[in-house]
């Protein structure tokens, strides 16, 4: 049985007040019950959290890493750098780095690697905008993105990743893929892993991205392959955050 994992991505959020309130909240509000959680918050604050957070349950990781390890790439961060302040986790490939900045496939599938020689997990995303979804090229849009990662990383990677399936057009919209479409996504997903690695495949955790809130985790974290969510705006209110923490229990 997977544990299942709840991931706070704060984005481009924050400061230094309110972050300790936030964290605080969370801290406060944990009982030792539900899903495993951790934060992901602008490099910037990551010694904050590495001060506030260190000997609790709650781990914390960087929304992006550079793929390489040093040198003249001014504005980047390696992934040397997230292990001085103690990250376990680094999200690569969200959808707005795909978006905003170009991110290919190859370059996605770079940045993981970069983690993993580096000992962090990535949280590797994976998604479709809605022209895709409406062109029925979600299976083929996020196998692709999938399939770089893994070509680069081998079956030995497999079991070394988190995954996050977010549908682009649920990011920010109030739009949520149904428990069944969500689901739908994530077997296959578990399928092409298993394709690399039998093994190893049922022991990655693949996350829900795509607007869960305490409203609706309960029934996404009850699907087959939906173990856990990548979390956005509901990640920046400690109530939000732990209610969906809590609807695994």
């Amino acid at each position: 049985m997977r544990s299942k994992l709840v991931v706070g991505n704060w984005k481009m959020n924050g400061s230094r007040a309110a972050n300790a309130a936030l964290l605080q909240g969370i801290l406060a509000g944990l009982d030792g019950k539900g899903a495993d959680c951790a934060v992901c918050v602008p490099a910037p604050y990551l010694f904050q959290c590495e001060q506030l957070l260190a000997g609790s349950p709650v781990a914390w990781g960087a929304q992006d890493v550079a793929t390489e390890p040093c040198g003249a790439f001014t504005g980047e961060v390696c992934a040397g750098m997230l292990r001085d302040f103690a990250c376990r986790y680094v999200i690569v490939g969200h959808s707005e780095r795909r978006a905003y900045h170009g991110e290919s496939n190859e370059l996605v599938a770079r940045k993981a690697k970069a983690a993993l020689d580096a000992g962090l997990t990535p949280i590797v995303c994976v998604g479709e905008t809605l022209a895709q979804r409406e062109a029925g090229e979600t299976a083929a849009v996020v196998g692709a993105q999938l399939g770089a990662v893994l070509a680069l990383l081998g079956p030995e990677g497999v079991g070394k990743m988190v995954l996050s399936y977010e549908p682009v057009w649920a990011i920010g919209t109030g739009k949520t893929a149904t428990p069944a479409m969500a689901q739908e996504v994530h077997a296959g997903l578990r399928r092409q892993l298993r394709d690399c690695n039998a093994e190893s495949a049922e022991k990655v955790q693949i996350l829900y991205g795509g607007s869960m809130k305490p409203e609706n985790a309960r029934d996404l974290m009850a699907q087959a392959d939906i173990d856990g969510g990548l979390i956005g705006g509901a990640a920046l209110k400690a109530e939000d955050f732990l209610g969906i923490i809590r609807a695994t229990v």
